[in-house]
């Protein structure tokens, strides 16, 4: 199967990822296509077609946001994590990986046909007012092939081709002599960037800095990035209104940093590192967050605040928030992409619709940033909050493989009630439950 996406970011920036695809071949019979283009279509109200669109050209409109419906296991997840292999691979092959090890591609192994071809995966992006077209194959061995090519006037130009360790290299690109000192299990785009190729070097500082993909299960690599921000002062103010906003129960907040003695190492923390640290003069640094919280007396009146430690006294949701809030201000201010894996889980929905109008808005989405997320909160399914095209379904078809799909597809009235003809089956990607009745039958 082959995933596509289409993404696309503030010109500002001079970056726009216009698709991504990833699959296990390059089967057609399978493949699917997911689109941030907007469809030829009016919604229902006539503000989603002038707050959730934006205008790229003549030629090109995008979505500022788009949901990913489907059932456990049908493969919404797996688009998330595609897109993010593919830039740690397209980042770090060169330098993180050595000749003897396996490329982290995973085999369809459903089908096969397909169990033992290579993994497909190709972006389209725009960058300098250029499109931009990068992909490459990959079994676990080796990479099959690579290519990346642009469009400097009207016509798609090669830069660069790969056949296994036969790359072909356009004058413009300026690698000639790179391509012997590109391993097996490495990708010459990677490579090419270690030798200042300065068309490599910018796709991958736009794939880290532009583009991120996180899961709504694990705050804790995006809540250190929040306490990073709040302790240095960046977006301080942005975030603490943010948090403010979205009424989580705590009027402010307060990060406090203070050096750690060897004293207060856990003791978990192994002797060398302790000794590591006292020898070389480093400091530990301890930071905590508290939120603020009014304390009245028995007549209702504040009398002093009362702090809560975030981590011990705050509830999962409030934690989620706090851990989401740095990257959806940064995501904002800078036009960049955010895609969000299990986007509802511990959060209430009036929070996950709030931080989606933030992106569906001329007014707080200034810079045409973009949100994707999977999500089985049907209480976004809205026609107040939607147009069709922003809305997307996974499936499992009968031989495992997944299928996607838009609302756009559906010959659907654009008063109907999303939500309801969802729940009811007419859009599939539901499971289907069998009868439950009988399960604890006792049998003798």
């Amino acid at each position: 199967m082959i995933f596509s996406h289409i993404l696309a970011l503030n010109l500002k920036v001079y970056a726009m990822l216009i698709e991504f695809s990833v699959g296990n071949y390059r089967s057609f019979k399978e493949q699917v296509t997911f689109s941030m283009v907007a469809a030829n279509l009016v919604a229902k109200d006539k503000k989603l077609d002038e707050n959730n669109v934006f205008e790229v050209d003549d030629d090109l409109k995008l979505l500022k946001s788009a949901a990913i419906y489907g059932a456990n296991a049908s493969g919404k997840s797996n688009i998330a994590r595609a897109l993010n292999f593919m830039g740690w691979f397209m980042i770090n092959s060169s330098k993180e990986t050595q000749s003897t090890e396996k490329i982290g591609v995973e085999q369809f192994k459903l089908n096969t046909e397909t169990e033992d071809k290579p993994s497909f995966f190709e972006i389209v992006f725009l960058m300098n007012g250029k499109r931009y077209r990068y992909g490459f194959e990959a079994t676990r061995d080796k990479v099959d092939s690579e290519w990346l090519f642009y469009v400097p006037k009207s016509r798609e130009t090669k830069l660069f081709e790969r056949k296994l360790d036969n790359i072909s290299v356009s004058k413009i690109y300026k690698a000639d002599g790179i391509q012997q000192k590109t391993r097996h299990n490495a990708l010459f785009l990677s490579v090419s960037a270690q030798f200042n190729v300065k068309i490599a070097e910018k796709i991958l500082d736009w794939i880290t800095n532009t583009v991120r993909v996180v899961s709504g299960l694990d705050d804790e690599g995006y809540r250190e990035y929040t306490v990073i921000c709040l302790t240095d002062n960046e977006n301080k103010d942005e975030i603490i209104q943010l948090i403010k906003k979205l009424d989580l129960g705590f009027g402010n907040l307060k990060v406090k940093k203070s050096e750690v003695t060897v004293n207060y190492f856990p003791n978990e923390l192994p002797d060398e590192v302790k000794n590591f640290i006292i020898k070389n003069g480093r400091k530990a640094i301890s930071v905590s967050v508290q939120t603020m919280h009014q304390k009245i007396d028995e007549t209702g009146n504040p009398v002093s605040t009362e702090l809560f430690d975030l981590d011990e006294q705050e509830s999962e949701g409030t934690q989620k928030v706090f851990a989401l809030a740095g990257l959806l201000v940064d995501t904002l201010k800078n036009g960049k992409v955010l895609i969000i894996d299990e986007f509802d889980a511990r959060v209430h929905p009036f929070i996950s619709r709030a931080i989606v109008e933030l992106f569906n808005s001329n007014e707080t989405n200034q810079n045409n940033a973009q949100l994707i997320f999977m999500t089985h909160d049907t209480n976004l399914l809205s026609n107040k909050l939607f147009r069709r095209d922003q809305i997307w379904f996974t499936e499992k078809n009968r031989y495992g493989a997944t299928d996607l799909y838009s609302l756009a597809e559906y010959k659907v009235r654009n008063d109907a009630s999303f939500e309801s003809d969802y729940i009811k089956g007419r859009y599939g990607a539901i499971p289907y439950i069998g009868n439950l009745n009988h399960l604890l039958d006792s049998h003798v």
